[in-house]
């Protein structure tokens, strides 16, 4: 049963003149923040295409050492997981609190279980001796640059997990707000925005993932 008739108005801030200011002002916040997140990858995927237009067989032969399985198992995973945050937001609209919660936890867990399979990749390579830059010591690839690859590699997917790290911070952070009751039908900014922050985090990793992954 919905509860909202008991929600009062405090979450209203005191500069705001109503909820719909306050609501629009946190969307429009939200939303440059976005664009300057897109700016900053936008320029990381800028270098990669200059990089790759100059040596194009460079990194087909370094693509070869990307495991395609895990980087797709992880693109499944980073899907499911804009769906279980879409559904937290929604039940969260209905006063779901306990299906909310359910829905939040399962994107965390989600969350997790990328970066576990992130933390696998990696090991796997560091094993080899594909590192960064002057670290890089891999033999297995006939290219004289071939750690230039995996340090746009690592820079990209590096920072990708950051992201993912911070969602994950947020996500629990609104697991808290939904369990005090402190966002409900009337007052969902602060989860909704979260939902936008993650599902720019998946999207960045759809165009991650063929651009490093499936290269031929």
């Amino acid at each position: 049963m919905s509860t909202s008739n008991h929600h009062t108005d405090d979450h209203l801030q005191h500069h705001f003149k109503d909820e719909d200011q306050q609501f629009e002002s946190s969307k429009l916040g939200m939303w440059i923040f976005l664009v300057t997140e897109m700016l900053m990858f936008g320029g990381l995927f800028v270098a990669y295409i200059i990089y790759r237009a100059w040596h194009p067989d460079l990194f087909y032969l370094a693509a070869q050492e990307l495991d395609a399985g895990l980087g797709a198992l992880n693109t499944v995973v980073l899907i499911a997981s804009s769906l279980t945050i879409a559904l937290a937001i929604r039940s969260l609209q209905l006063d779901e609190f306990k299906k909310s919660i359910q829905y939040l936890s399962a994107t965390l867990v989600l969350a997790a279980t990328f970066l576990v399979i992130k933390y696998i990749e990696y090991t796997d390579k560091f094993a080899k001796g594909i590192l960064p830059g002057g670290h890089y010591s891999y033999e297995g690839i006939s290219h004289e640059m071939a750690a230039n690859f995996f340090s746009i590699y690592y820079l990209m997917t590096g920072l990708h997990g950051i992201h993912v790290l911070l969602g994950m911070g947020l996500i629990g952070w609104m697991i808290i707000k939904v369990r005090k009751r402190s966002v409900h039908s009337r007052y969902f900014t602060p989860v909704e925005n979260t939902g936008l922050f993650w599902h720019l985090v998946d999207i960045i990793w759809i165009f991650l993932f063929p651009l490093l992954y499936l290269i031929d």
